[in-house]
């Protein structure tokens, strides 16, 4: 079919997380496929989302689970086929789903046909494709580059009796943004996909893509200015500036032309900016104006042990103040971090606010699969640990393994309905009863906030594009407006176990979303907040009469 969509159509837009290896299981042997991906988008277009967005499924030895990529176009055996993705676009065009893939672009596995040829000699075509150096005179590292997986980026090689790069994994070799081919080569790989039907991409580590050619050292950073944002604690990645080996302005030329090659498709992108000092200031720099991305994922509310009112306001201030004219992709929870309610010990009440409230945000929205469940996070066992990177800082970081364990479908049955075989990570015991066939009998469970949230959200325009203006916290209450030219929603959000009582602005304003729990204000301007309850207020311009709390003007 004509899938017809909207150039803005990613603007506002919620996304839903797919990680293929976790959502279901069509063959049965443990592992989730593309097939099973496409018997549960129902589920996915069922809670009002706008797009998915599906980890990578290409061919790769798997020893980053995926993104260490063998072959940028085709389906990895593991997960089916090129025809099982274009069912997977079938289906979810039918349903009025875009599909948004994950492209790893700034490096690949050592099992590249690149990265062999390139490996093989200094004078070979691909020679130049990656980030070789020679050895310092004594034999070392070229410079004092980590890799996010610890210890040195540099990796050496004896046949070209040189160090490559590497900002992950030894296996995962950075390629070398500062060689044209190398561009041209990854602007083919998106104009193959997007010719097959994809709406968008994901860019996976999108401001690692340039490094400093000079291979400058980067200089420490402060311990007291160090955080886990993008790295857990014990990373001696953490003890550096990184301003040489990522973070370029030669990536923005690059980002241009990417821009153009979507252009045609109405196609956009979600860039991931990993920095734990300038994150929001090259958000700004990467989604700013209209050659570039049109969005970027923010690391903001995906570390920390609480979301309090506060951080939320400083971190749209700093939003206003370095990405006033980017957007913002928000995120509670992924893949690669603890699942927010654990992150956040949440109750129940406290996970629906903090759903109603990310609706409510100025940016798309990203969730993450079991999301809407409220799972928390699994505890996974050592010897069924499967992530390198909770091998390598285990026991002080346990991996991320405890949010990618199996989606729970049918709590009555085996693996909870993931799969018929013993799965590649075990169904905790703790995930049976909040399984998809238990949640859909609930009328009380969160799975039916979630859908009515984003039902709220697509039925207001000031929630989906509209400017967040006058950010205030009350002690632990957060208030913002949202606001088009047509339309005015105020909102307050008491993210404490506490009962509050806040004033209400002067205005006409009518109460809006009682599905969601919404309080009403009394007749003099205040408002009453029980334990996390959020109120949300539409300004009626038409009836001055009004008072505030109702449309038939009582509270």
């Amino acid at each position: 079919m004509d899938f017809k969509k909207d150039a803005d159509w990613w603007r506002g837009a919620v996304i839903y997380q797919i990680y293929p290896r976790s959502f279901q299981d069509a063959n049965g042997d443990g592992i989730g496929d593309l097939l099973g991906i496409v018997g549960r988008l129902p589920h996915i277009a069922s809670l009002g989302a706008d797009a998915v967005w599906i980890s990578p499924f290409f061919p790769s030895p798997m020893k980053d689970f995926g993104y260490d990529v063998s072959d940028y176009r085709d389906v990895d055996p593991m997960f089916g086929s090129l025809a099982d993705f274009d069912q997977i676009i079938a289906t979810a065009h039918f349903l009025g789903l875009k599909v948004m893939i994950d492209l790893v672009l700034s490096h690949t596995s050592d099992q590249h046909p690149w990265f062999k040829e390139s490996r093989s000699s200094r004078d070979n075509p691909k020679a130049d494709w990656y980030v070789w150096a020679d050895p310092k005179p004594d034999g070392t590292v070229p410079n004092n580059w980590h890799s996010m997986f610890g210890g040195t980026s540099w990796h050496w090689d004896a046949r070209r009796e040189q160090y490559y790069l590497h900002n992950f994994l030894t296996s995962q070799p950075d390629l070398n943004f500062h060689c044209a081919e190398v561009q041209d080569a990854l602007l083919d790989v998106a104009r193959f996909w997007l010719e097959r039907g994809v709406d968008g991409f994901r860019l996976d580590t999108i401001n690692f893509y340039m490094h400093d050619k000079q291979l400058r050292d980067n200089p420490p950073l402060a311990k007291e200015l160090r955080n886990a944002k993008t790295a857990p604690a014990v990373n001696p990645y953490n003890h550096q500036m990184h301003i040489y080996d990522k973070n370029q302005p030669e990536n923005l030329e690059f980002l241009s032309k990417l821009r153009a090659v979507m252009a045609p498709h109405n196609a956009a992108a979600v860039g991931e900016v990993g920095d734990s000092q300038r994150g929001l200031e090259i958000l700004g720099e990467y989604t700013r104006g209209d050659d570039r991305m049109q969005m970027s994922y923010a690391f903001e509310f995906l570390s920390g042990d609480s979301l309090s009112a506060q951080t939320i306001a400083d971190v749209f201030a700093e939003v206003d103040r370095v990405a006033h004219d980017g957007w913002v992709c928000w995120a509670f929870s992924n893949h690669d971090v603890v699942r927010h309610v654990t992150r956040w010990n949440l109750t129940p009440a406290a996970a629906r606010t903090y759903a109603t409230l990310l609706i409510c945000l100025r940016g798309s929205v990203c969730l993450y699969q079991g999301e809407e469940l409220g799972l928390p996070e699994a505890e996974v066992a050592f010897e069924d640990l499967q992530d390198p990177y909770g091998k390598e800082f285990w026991p002080e970081f346990n991996g991320r393994d405890g949010s990618r364990t199996p989606m729970p479908w049918d709590g009555n049955a085996v693996n909870a309905g993931f799969s018929p075989a013993k799965p590649w990570l075990p169904v905790p015991s703790s995930h049976y009863h909040l399984a998809v066939s238990t949640a859909e009998q609930d009328p009380a469970a969160l799975l039916h906030h979630y859908r009515r949230a984003l039902a709220f959200r697509r039925g207001h325009p000031a929630l989906r594009i509209g400017a967040m203006t006058d950010v205030t916290v009350t002690g632990e209450v957060l208030s913002f407006r949202r606001e088009t030219e047509a339309e005015t929603i105020l909102c307050f959000f008491n993210l404490s176990d506490e009962p509050v009582t806040v004033p209400v602005p002067e205005g006409n304003w009518v109460t809006i979303a009682g599905e969601l729990g919404s309080a009403r204000p009394l007749p003099d301007h205040t408002l009453h907040l029980g334990s996390w309850q959020a109120s949300i207020l539409l300004l009626d311009r038409y009836h001055p009469e009004r008072h505030p709390g109702g449309e038939d003007g009582r509270s």
